[in-house]
């Protein structure tokens, strides 16, 4: 007699090993063509296929599903402003390059002696990053648009700026909490019984999240040195490659790009405020950093055409001009999305923390929550899918084991911001590149061998910690 049940269970087994095939996927086709759009749709379209019933239908079936999948991204609010935010964020750059505001901040800056040199540059690229805790993409982009014209006058490739905007802005806002991330981080740690309130569970997080404490003592170290290795030390500093943002670009006032940058930054605080009724914590991070851009670009445009520095025909088409200009990654954050949406379905990221998270000793569970959260975050490329898949695995293995739920909860942030740092199918990556001007496939290859040293260390850091507390 066949037993049934015995059967269902090895299909379960084999179907979920397959699930870690389309990320694989994603990466091998990445690292071989150098294409990350034909990645992403062999990505998406494998997951699909894994996802229909076996049958001689199913690979045409695959292809409209996958058609369907990136189709179905705009059912989510969410994601839809993710992508217009994209957009804009090319008609806003446009506007303050054309309008000579960038030129002219480069040349305040070097005569103030602000920033005399590469260094100094690099010092004050991860201050800015720094110090904009509320949304990691308003992060990259305030301190990505800031830098532009400093990075080319020193010399500095782009690609030392995105990997410097990116490894100051998710690893800052994971620990400061007081964003997106926290409003929904609490949301699902209010689920279990703690012996402190969930506030002070997250609060206790700062100084046990080592990921990006160590990210950013290395990002500072190495604008404070002027010091970069591997692949990163000899990115291309040619400034050819940018020579069409400044070109015939006449330096006119600072105040064309302080103008938009401070009504972006300070409209981004107020929809924050304003979405999450009184609670900056609480409030909306794709509504508020779409609403405030879309303000800054209105008031980059007007600027220009109330100075005269251009007509309204000329400055539409810089602003498509700039748009048109981040189509590919775009392109790139919409099929990452669709890809998120498959690998959900298809539960990469629950059995990835299953494989990792078996039966373990007690003081290695920190650590092994950490690899977990680094691996589906960077096969996912989501931090928030990472931490509502961990956060209620880890969670209640804190109350039963009473074991530190501050340790625990710190291990799985890290891990998430781990592949939202440097996956090539992160949102986040993707902005990071986009701000910078630098290509996605650079700023991968340049900032993950410093994404592995940062997570090797805290994983030993997790074990010590694990061996010593547990």
């Amino acid at each position: 007699m066949i037993n049934l049940a015995a059967v269902s269970i090895r299909k379960r087994y084999f179907m979920d090993w397959l699930s870690i095939i389309p990320p694989i996927v994603a990466v091998v086709v990445v690292l071989w063509r150098k294409e990350v759009i034909i990645a992403l749709l062999l990505a998406i379209f494998s997951a699909e296929l894994l996802l229909l019933s076996q049958s001689w239908q199913a690979p045409m079936l695959a292809v409209l599903n996958t058609i369907e999948r990136i189709v179905g991204v705009f059912d989510s609010a969410d994601n839809a402003r993710l992508i217009l935010f994209s957009l804009l964020v090319g008609a806003l750059i446009a506007f303050i390059r054309h309008s000579g505001g960038v030129a002219a901040m480069v040349a305040s800056l070097v005569n103030r002696g602000v920033a005399k040199n590469g260094k100094q540059a690099a010092l004050l690229t991860s201050a800015v990053g720094g110090v904009i805790f509320v949304e990691s993409n308003l992060s990259v982009l305030t301190a990505g648009i800031l830098s532009r014209g400093l990075f080319d006058k020193f010399g500095l490739s782009r690609a030392k700026l995105a990997y410097i905007i990116d490894s100051t802005s998710a690893p800052v806002c994971i620990l400061i909490l007081l964003n997106g991330w926290g409003a929904f981080i609490l949301v699902l740690l209010n689920n279990y019984e703690f012996g402190a309130s969930s506030v002070a569970v997250l609060w206790g997080t700062v100084h046990l999240n080592f990921y990006p404490i160590v990210t950013l003592v290395i990002v500072f170290f190495t604008a404070l040195t002027g010091r970069y290795y591997g692949p990163l030390a000899h990115s291309r500093t040619d400034r050819a490659d940018h020579a069409h943002e400044s070109g015939e670009i006449v330096a006119t006032k600072a105040r064309y790009m302080i103008v938009p940058l401070s009504v972006m930054i300070f409209g981004m605080l107020a929809f924050m405020y304003w979405t999450g009724n009184g609670d900056l914590a609480a409030g909306n991070g794709s509504k508020s950093v779409l609403y405030a851009t879309t303000i800054a670009t209105l008031v980059a445009y007007l600027q220009m055409l109330m100075a005269g520095l251009s007509d309204h025909i000329r400055l539409v088409r810089i602003g498509f001009g700039g748009m048109s200009e981040l189509l590919p990654l775009v392109a790139i954050v919409l099929l990452a999305l669709a890809l998120g949406g498959s690998l959900s379905d298809l539960g990469t990221g629950t059995y990835i923390a299953r494989l990792v998270a078996g039966n373990l000793p007690e003081f290695l569970i920190p650590a092994m929550l950490f690899l977990a959260g680094a691996l589906i975050s960077f096969s996912t490329g989501t931090s928030w899918g990472t931490f509502a898949i961990l956060i209620p695995l880890g969670m209640p293995l804190a109350v039963s084991l009473e074991m530190p739920p501050s340790l625990l909860l710190g291990a799985i942030l890290g891990g998430g911001v781990f592949g939202d740092h440097c996956s090539p199918i992160s949102d986040t990556t993707a902005v990071s590149a986009i701000a910078s001007g630098c290509d996605l496939l650079e700023h991968v290859k340049t900032q993950l061998p410093y994404a592995l040293v940062g997570g090797g260390i805290a994983l030993v850091l997790y074990v010590i910690v694990g061996a010593v507390l547990l």
